[in-house]
């Protein structure tokens, strides 16, 4: 004959197994996969290259929330800036000056955030948070002694935040 506590040695192992399954080895709730786990850095990041003349995010498109354009000057010679724009513009179509440099105070657009001066072969940070539309992503810098506008020169593409 089998004894209560014979019965009950097989639900015990089931216990201990899902229990096992559910916790990591720090105690912390594991999530199913693909969902993000309860504490988690949420956001997204977006490596960025700067070189003459175009600005090459790795993706065109990212989830809205906080995201980190990682921004890296590939050169081979000017210094770059890195500016976000929000706006319903085309990315060719943005107002600009005399000198072909674009007109950040200019309407139909607003500056979220920028870098400047980023120095050939360095990288720097950038973390906004952003909401759903239409952006885009620049260099707006205006050489004085070469006469060149970085965003005519084609420093400049379209970014969708979904």
């Amino acid at each position: 004959m089998n004894s209560p506590a014979r019965l009950l040695m097989p639900v015990a192992v089931v216990l201990a197994a899902v229990a096992l399954v559910g916790c990591s080895s720090d105690g912390s709730s594991q999530s199913p996969a693909g969902a993000a786990s309860p504490g988690a850095a949420a956001g997204t990041t977006v490596n960025v290259g700067l070189q003459e003349w175009a600005v090459v995010p790795e993706s065109d498109s990212v989830p809205a929330g906080d995201v980190t354009f990682a921004v890296t000057n590939d050169g081979p010679e000017d210094i770059h800036e890195f500016v976000v724009l929000r706006t319903d513009l085309d990315a060719g179509a943005l107002p600009t000056g005399d000198n072909g440099a674009v007109d950040e105070e200019g309407g139909d657009m607003t500056v979220v955030d920028e870098i400047e001066d980023v120095a050939v072969g360095s990288s720097q940070d950038l973390t906004v948070s952003l909401d759903p539309g239409h952006y885009v992503l620049l260099c707006n810098i205006y050489d004085e002694d070469e006469q060149e506008a970085h965003y005519q020169m084609g420093m400049r593409i379209n970014f969708t935040v979904e």
